[in-house]
């Protein structure tokens, strides 16, 4: 009996061994969640950068001797929809990490869900400092700059510029809603002052009150955040009545940028973009994934797809600094994160879990192929430009 019993015992070991190493060597899964209907289902590439990253860091040797592996999920572009797809990314795929396409009002509905999910969000699209305030969340990170990052970078541009009235175009979404307020506080503290303060509903195919209104009642300068779809339909309605040039200074925060300006063609000349990343960025590193890109996809990537390969980065950096996949674990090794990516050396602030990163303005321009460019004006380095941490967050 008593052999009969080492003998069960021992069988249950050897058993129980090799199903550690079968779990050790798992893949990591990482959930990509994209928006399939509506006016951001092109998702701009993100499932091309997610790839490309996850075949890049898994050449490294991925983390722990185990390999990166994407779970893709899709959703309509709704709160409701995001938390659905997010919820099936965890519980049917089994991935504990996420990334993807969310807006704020997405994340601002996921963030409270995640610890119950157990698991975290690298937040690669993003912007409203609601997440980073009163509703930052433990199981939250952001590597999209957030708005107050664009405003800073705003205020140090408009600090050369003579521009003193305003007027503002924004989409009507709790990103458009911030900025908006954020821009009108920075003109005031300047010593200016807004004059129209509009809001366009998302999937707007008819511009025409909007630019009637902005037409009739110009001002020195214009900032303009009208998102996806919405961008090109705007700017290339706004050309037939010579909106743009009518103001002194345009200024645009992901209304022009490197994913819509080939399909506004010339119509956004002049303008001046806040833009989180450009692939003629400098740095070694950022020229070898751009190098890689290029080689794979024949285009360069533009701003979203960096910050989603960027998530990666940091995720693979903060399992390594763990020593596990735990996700409380990663958590804590991805507060406070300083490690280098593609845009040179980066920290995840522990305080509100906001990616201290580098911002740019940039001028849209004609190439010396005769198309539309960005020439890069200023670069703002995150360590100067990223406002400090909310004082509501408590994490």
């Amino acid at each position: 009996m008593i052999r009969k019993l080492f003998r069960c015992a021992a069988l249950a070991l050897a058993l129980g061994g090799a199903t550690l190493a079968a779990n050790a060597a798992d893949p990591i899964k990482i959930g990509l969640v994209l928006i399939d209907s509506g006016p951001f289902a092109s998702n701009y590439g993100m499932g091309d950068s997610a790839k490309l990253a996850v075949d890049l860091l898994n050449a490294q040797g991925g983390a722990l001797g185990r390999k990166f592996e994407l779970a893709v999920q899709t959703h309509p572009g709704t709160p409701a929809g995001a938390i659905s797809a997010v919820t099936r990314a965890v519980q049917q795929d089994g991935a504990s990490f996420f990334t993807g396409m969310f807006f704020s009002s997405m994340a601002l509905a996921l963030g409270p869900r995640l610890q119950g999910l157990n698991a975290l969000m690298l937040d690669s699209n993003s912007q409203s400092d609601d997440l980073i305030g009163k509703n930052c969340q433990a199981n939250y990170f952001r590597t999209a700059a957030n708005d107050g990052t664009v405003i800073n970078a705003f205020r140090s541009y408009l600090a050369q510029s003579d521009a003193k009235t305003w007027n503002i175009i924004a989409t009507d979404f709790a990103g458009g809603h911030d900025f908006a307020r954020k821009f009108t506080a920075l003109v005031q503290e300047r010593g200016g002052s807004v004059g129209l303060t509009l809001f366009n509903p998302l999937g707007t195919a008819d511009f025409g009150s909007f630019i009637s209104q902005l037409n009739t009642k110009p001002a020195d300068g214009l900032a303009v955040m009208v998102v996806g779809t919405d961008a090109v339909t705007f700017a290339k309605q706004q050309q037939q009545f010579g909106l743009l040039p009518k103001y002194k200074t345009v200024l645009s925060n992901t209304f022009t940028n490197d994913i819509v300006l080939g399909a506004q063609g010339d119509s956004t000349m002049g303008v001046i973009a806040g833009i989180s990343y450009l692939s003629s960025l400098p740095g070694a590193k950022n020229a070898a994934f751009v190098k890689a890109f290029e080689s794979r996809y024949k285009r360069r990537p533009n701003f979203i797809e960096a910050d989603v390969y960027v998530s990666l980065e940091m995720l693979q950096a903060a399992i390594v600094k763990a020593g596990s996949t735990d996700v409380a674990a990663v958590r804590k090794a991805l507060a406070g994160l300083k490690t280098e990516t593609i845009y040179g050396d980066v920290e995840m602030r522990a305080a509100d879990h906001q990616l201290v990163r580098q911002m740019l303005m940039a001028e849209v321009v004609k190439g010396e192929d005769g198309k539309p460019g960005f020439a890069i004006r200023s670069v703002y380095p995150g360590t100067s430009n990223t406002p400090p941490a909310n004082p509501e967050c408590k994490l």
